[in-house]
């Protein structure tokens, strides 16, 4: 009996070790087929991965998200000369333009430039700047406007805009050193000029947050 098991135990190691043998010319081969992989394969490889790579940058840039360089004071304090700005080309695809937005559009006058301000003014509003305080419909409560950066001194009106449909009237923060509504010649950015909503500065890092406190 004792023999009988012995005998079996040994055929069962047998087994075990056939197999063992097998894993290992099975593993031994895959990695001779991957050493054997022809190099320009590998290249190939490396190259789809970054064709698909710079299609997906593509994309995003020209379709999802936007940078802009602000170069002038106009949006101080909220945006400082020399700011790179994050936007999303994508925000007002479902949704309207609010007052307050910060937009980036192509500037009426020449759409070869890019400009951004602040919505004052929405399609079919009234608006009225008289001493440097702006009215709504012809409100008796001027709008509140914390983000200024100071007091409003140059160009403060009487001026009255009557803002057509699916369009805006838009200002700069910095009422004092801004070109913006109140003197161009096509008055009014058209909803089709605006290229995005900006939302953060990202660049320089000292300043990078929300452009929404």
């Amino acid at each position: 009996m004792r023999e009988k098991m012995e005998e079996r135990i040994i055929e069962e190691n047998v087994e075990e070790s056939k197999e063992e043998a097998q894993k290992t010319t099975v593993s031994q081969s895959n990695a001779r087929e991957k050493k054997k992989r022809p190099a320009w394969k590998e290249v190939l490889s490396w190259c789809m991965t970054l064709l698909a790579a710079f299609v997906l940058a593509l994309v995003l840039k020209n379709y999802v998200i936007i940078n802009a360089t602000v170069p002038t004071g106009s949006m101080e304090n909220t945006i400082e000369p020399g700011d790179d700005l994050f936007g999303f080309r994508l925000a007002y695809k479902f949704a309207e333009p609010e007052r307050g937005d910060i937009v980036i559009f192509k500037f009426p006058d020449d759409e070869s430039q890019k400009y951004v301000k602040r919505v004052i003014g929405l399609p079919g509003e009234k608006v009225t700047i008289t001493e440097g305080k702006i009215y709504i419909n012809n409100s008796d409560v001027p709008l509140e406007e914390d983000y200024l950066k100071e007091d409003w001194v140059r160009a403060t009106g009487p001026f009255s805009f009557e803002v057509p449909e699916d369009s805006y009237l838009v200002l700069g923060d910095n009422r004092n050193d801004s070109y913006d509504a109140r003197y161009w010649e096509n008055t009014y950015v058209t909803k089709d000029e605006i290229i995005g909503k900006a939302y953060f500065t990202y660049y320089p890092f000292s300043r990078f947050g929300s452009l929404y406190q």
